[in-house]
């Protein structure tokens, strides 16, 4: 009877990520609160605090306070700590501790870890934990060494601690920068739109964090052997190319005509790929046509990969539904993708996602636009970036009320754990049932 008890009281792997998460965000906030942590030395609001701590545990980038002018040194280095906590996850952050310490994991510590970052099995996590994070270091400190050129040229020393900054920001899709002035808050990498270091180092660095841990891991075993990948990994990699390249197209001859052709093409792919998880901008947003904040929605919903820093619906999400369409119109009972049959799991769960995230942004955006006052699309260009873990905004963000900060934090929050992951930790138990209600038809579409 007892063991039954413990059994119902352990925590599951899902329950285990989400209790992770929310420690960490409190945590951050709390350090942020104190006066060492802001650039004047007061104390800063609770509410503010804890937003800026879910942003960057959540690798959004929305903020409601300018990180460069208005956090200290300090502060910005607690800010950095939370997104590579964030980024890497909380639970493989945790695990590296504990194999450093030289102690063993359990089955149920490897079992969550596989949770946490998308693996395929239990077997070889471990390796697969240790992989992860020497790769991401390494990766940050070559992105941070092609940054300082630049960076020092343009502020000395403090250009060093601005590389490594935006570096593990950018390799986190974190899209939180160091580049406001107090005469030009919120600038983000704008000051940089004709630099091609910056632009193709920064993009590099989103690219490769936002394509999942697996990915990095079927190219180091089958380097360019594209046959060779698993089918999630040609799924990523080819959802991906074409994510970046059809809306840099369009960027290129609507809202970036009147650039010079270099800027021109670095700023459609750059806000192509920062679009859609990191929250960077080399231009201003607010000058976009509408079609252009539209896409920018889209793009910000569907987000990264499985298993990566990135957040939102999920590249593989769009290309299993896309196959699921196609398989209807040719009248097919499974969907297909590179000569492998997609299982129904795979489509109904993928279904699941995108109305949940389509619920939430619309709902949140709805509220937002009540109790603000503002545009519906205004408010919804703020959800989308706040789901998708993106950054983006069109500037309304540091003006929002309690209320409204608490929903966006609400969004980033479920955009960044997912919000399978939420239910199936409500929901943990043995739900099943043997029995099955009596089926009838109904007529769709």
């Amino acid at each position: 009877m007892e063991n039954e008890k413990k059994k119902r009281k352990r925590l599951t792997s899902f329950q285990i990520i989400i209790l992770g998460f929310i420690g960490v965000i409190f945590l951050g906030a709390l350090i942020l609160t104190l006066p060492i942590s802001s650039h004047d030395g007061v104390f800063t609001p609770f509410n503010q605090a804890l937003f800026t701590s879910t942003s960057a545990v959540c690798v959004t980038g929305l903020v409601v306070q300018d990180t460069a002018t208005y956090w200290s040194g300090f502060g910005q280095a607690i800010i950095l700590l939370l997104i590579q906590i964030g980024g890497l996850g909380v639970v493989t952050m945790a695990a590296s501790f504990v194999l450093l310490s030289g102690k063993r994991l359990s089955l149920s510590q490897r079992t969550t870890m596989r949770s946490a970052i998308s693996a395929p099995m239990v077997g070889g996590i471990v390796r697969l934990t240790k992989f992860v994070i020497r790769g991401a270091i390494v990766i940050e400190l070559i992105g941070a060494t092609l940054l300082i050129p630049v960076f020092y040229r343009g502020f000395g020393l403090k250009g060093v601690w601005m590389s490594f900054f935006h570096s593990v920001s950018a390799f986190c899709n974190a899209g939180f920068d160091l580049m406001g002035k107090p005469d030009n808050k919120f600038a983000s990498l704008t000051a940089y739109a004709d630099n091609p270091i910056v632009n193709i180092v920064i993009m590099l660095l989103i690219i490769i964090g936002g394509i999942s841990f697996m990915t990095w891991k079927d190219f180091t075993t089958y380097r360019f052997r594209f046959k060779r990948y698993t089918l999630q990994t040609k799924v990523i990699l080819v959802t991906t190319a074409i994510l970046i390249l059809i809306p840099a197209i369009f960027f290129f001859f609507r809202d970036y005509a009147q650039l010079p052709i270099g800027e021109r093409i670095t700023g459609s792919l750059f806000q192509s790929v920062t679009t859609r998880t990191a929250g960077f901008n080399t231009e201003d947003l607010t000058q976009l046509s509408t079609i252009s904040k539209a896409i920018f929605v889209i793009l910000m919903l569907i987000g990264g990969s499985p298993g990566s820093t990135a957040g939102g619906m999920k590249t593989t999400t769009i290309a299993v539904l896309f196959a699921n369409g196609i398989a209807s119109f040719r009248r097919k009972e499974d969907p297909e993708l590179f000569g492998r049959r997609v299982n129904s799991e795979a489509v109904k769960t993928a279904a699941t996602i995108l109305t949940m995230y389509l619920t939430l942004c619309f709902a949140g955006a709805a509220i937002i636009s009540l109790v603000e006052d503002l545009s519906f699309g205004a408010c919804i260009f703020e959800t989308a970036s706040a789901v998708g873990t993106v950054g983006l905004t069109l500037g309304i963000t540091p003006q929002l009320g309690v209320v409204s900060q608490i929903i966006l934090m609400t969004l980033m929050f479920l955009g960044r754990v997912g919000g399978l992951t939420i239910i199936y930790a409500t929901l943990s138990g043995s739900n099943k049932k043997l029995s099955k209600l009596p089926q009838e038809g109904i007529t769709v579409g």
